[in-house]
């Protein structure tokens, strides 16, 4: 029997990334350091954490017919993330995020979506065929920083499967209303929750409530990513919250794309709803404590030892 694997749709980016003291201004030049090229994009984050986590793990996307697609995709190709559904947008540039790092963590992004949002048919076509030919049992992961045509050829393909599909809503203004019906689940941060409830998400309590509210379109898990690093979910109408705990924070780069990727493994596993918050929220807590984004990615040994830390404070919320 074929193994289940993990589909991840979405962004792929070269990432230039470097840290400042202070968030750059208008009219004068801000002095940086520690400048890197990496390897980033959501779906090319998922894509590799999940083989770090053990997990056959298929990327599909779309880089631009330049140079920079080689600094996109060959840490991917290292770690043995399968790259076929991976096409060139012709004249095109791969897209590019230019990512300065503060020095509490906190990061300001300015990304360039190029090849990311040029789509054509045949590309979305083949994004289908790959979901369509994927091992029963697989898990779809998509997040919304490419053309909306490609999430509709994949989710429309995982519903005629019965594939698991997880959204990570971002960002959240493309949202297109019929991507959340009878998803099986989504993981918004905090920013996007409120966007896409009109709620204010700043403590747990709002995130419950922005969670009630997604979870009417047939949603089974909503999980609510706060700032901290904490979460709440909502699943079979019971809320329970993951509390964040202390870490040293080096870079938040990719720490959203970490929980991400590890509650779609976490599913794939066929883990416990909870315990896959959890799982997720190491993965995410682990993420914050290194430079980069995939450089930081914890491996399975690493998330069992931060879970028990964070399982001991897990609590269940009331219900009205």
């Amino acid at each position: 029997m074929t193994q289940p694997l993990l589909l991840s749709l979405g962004s792929i980016n070269a990432d230039f990334q470097l840290r400042t003291e202070a968030a750059p201004g208008p009219g004068r030049t801000q002095m940086g350091r520690d400048f890197v090229r990496l390897s980033g994009g959501k779906a090319a984050n998922v894509a590799l954490l999940a083989r770090r986590l053990g997990h056959p793990a298929a990327l599909l996307g779309r880089v631009g017919e330049d140079d920079l697609a080689e600094q996109a995709l060959a840490p991917l190709r290292r770690a043995g993330v399968d790259l076929a559904g991976v096409s060139a947008a012709p004249r095109q540039s791969t897209a590019v995020s230019m990512i300065c790092v503060l020095p509490d963590g906190g990061k300001t992004i300015v990304l360039a979506g190029n090849a990311n949002d040029s789509w054509d048919a045949a590309a979305c076509a083949a994004a289908a065929d790959a979901v369509n030919a994927a091992p029963d049992g697989s898990v779809l992961v998509l997040d919304w920083e490419v053309a909306p045509d490609a999430v509709d050829a994949a989710l429309a393909a995982a519903r005629r499967r019965g594939l698991r599909a997880v959204l990570d809503p971002s960002p959240a203004e493309r949202l297109r209303p019929e991507w959340l019906d009878g998803l099986h689940a989504i993981a918004p941060n905090a920013s996007e929750a409120g966007e896409l409830t009109g709620i204010e998400v700043r403590e747990p309590e709002d995130a419950a409530e922005a969670a009630r509210r997604l979870a009417r379109n047939g949603i089974e898990l909503v999980c609510v990513k706060l700032s901290d690093g904490g979460c709440v979910l909502l699943e079979g109408g019971r809320l329970t919250q993951v509390p964040a705990v202390p870490v040293e924070v080096s870079d938040s780069t990719g720490a959203g794309d970490a929980f991400t990727g590890a509650l779609a493994v976490a599913l794939l596993e066929k883990q416990e709803p909870v315990a896959a918050a959890a799982f997720a929220a190491a993965a995410s807590h682990l993420a914050v404590t290194a430079y980069g984004s995939q450089e930081a990615y914890p491996d399975r040994a690493r998330i069992a030892e931060m879970l028990p830390r964070l399982q001991a404070g897990i609590r269940r919320m009331a219900t009205p």
